[in-house]
């Protein structure tokens, strides 16, 4: 398979770093220097969150603007993917870094339940944070935590409502959501392939699950998220030394399946970005 496979590095979450992995970047210094790390290892979109000052997740848009002219400094050409997602704030302030002008954002189209928690995500709230992104020539990269989701991405995209290139990712592993099943995932990569031919997706696995995950998208032609915000170990016995370690090893698995690992120029250019600066 001679196509590029595309690498996403999720640099850090909301999980508190001192009860998982001292390697986890919290500070926005910390971030930029994990992400260029990362970057040189093969990463070519980084899917950013901020911290606040005591670790506790947060929308700040000063924050972001803050480690989005880090990486676009350390890290040229990178495409920058920030979070909307619903744990770092609540309604619109979910949506407040977008006029930044991101080249992506995340963008979950359905609610689900979560471990603890249902992760609400309302058709209103979805259409508004879809219009910023219209606005501010954001492309969403849509996080499919159910098959609702597939479909009802495919329909806003149809609608007009989605900007850019439709572009989907499979998060799988979720406690209480879509189970890292391969049944399922082969289920899910046709369905989207049935309602939108051609279009391009990339798979996330939770946890223990992220180094399948990986395998059985870049064997499948898709695309590969890894990185400290999903899963913190190597394996079982050993917690990954950075961004990067994660990375290196998703680079191993498409060498193994002969594909080469995307620049951010072939990358840009497969999702339908503009070019870098």
């Amino acid at each position: 398979m001679t196509k590029p496979c595309i690498i996403c590095v999720a640099i850090t979450g909301s999980v508190p770093r001192k009860s998982d992995n001292p390697a986890v970047p919290i500070s926005v210094a910390e971030q930029v220097e994990s992400t260029q790390e990362a970057f040189e290892a093969g990463a070519s979109i980084v899917h950013a969150h901020v911290r606040n000052d005591d670790e506790t997740p947060t929308s700040d848009p000063e924050r972001f603007a803050r480690l989005k002219e880090g990486l676009e400094a350390h890290c040229p050409g990178m495409i920058i993917q920030l979070s909307t997602g619903g744990r770092s704030g609540a309604g619109k302030t979910r949506g407040g870094m977008l006029p930044l002008r991101p080249d992506m954002a995340s963008l979950s189209v359905g609610s689900n339940n979560f471990p603890t928690r249902v992760y609400e995500n309302p058709p209103d709230l979805v259409e508004w944070l879809a219009s910023e992104m219209t606005t501010y020539g954001v492309t969403p990269e849509v996080e499919a935590f159910d098959l609702s989701h597939v479909f009802q991405a495919v329909a806003l995209h149809k609608a007009g409502t989605l900007p850019g290139r439709l572009y989907v990712q499979f998060v799988m592993g979720v406690k209480n959501a879509m189970p890292a099943d391969r049944e399922t995932f082969d289920f899910m990569v046709r369905t989207l392939d049935r309602l939108a031919p051609g279009t391009e997706w990339c798979a996330a696995g939770i946890g223990r699950h992220q180094l399948e995950l990986n395998e059985w998208s870049i064997a499948a032609g898709g695309h590969a998220r890894t990185g400290l915000e999903d899963n913190v170990r190597i394996d079982k016995h050993t917690l990954a030394p950075s961004n990067a370690a994660l990375v290196r090893r998703a680079v191993d698995i498409c060498e193994r399946y002969e594909r080469p690992v995307a620049t951010f120029a072939q990358a840009r250019e497969m999702l339908g970005l503009r070019p870098a600066a």
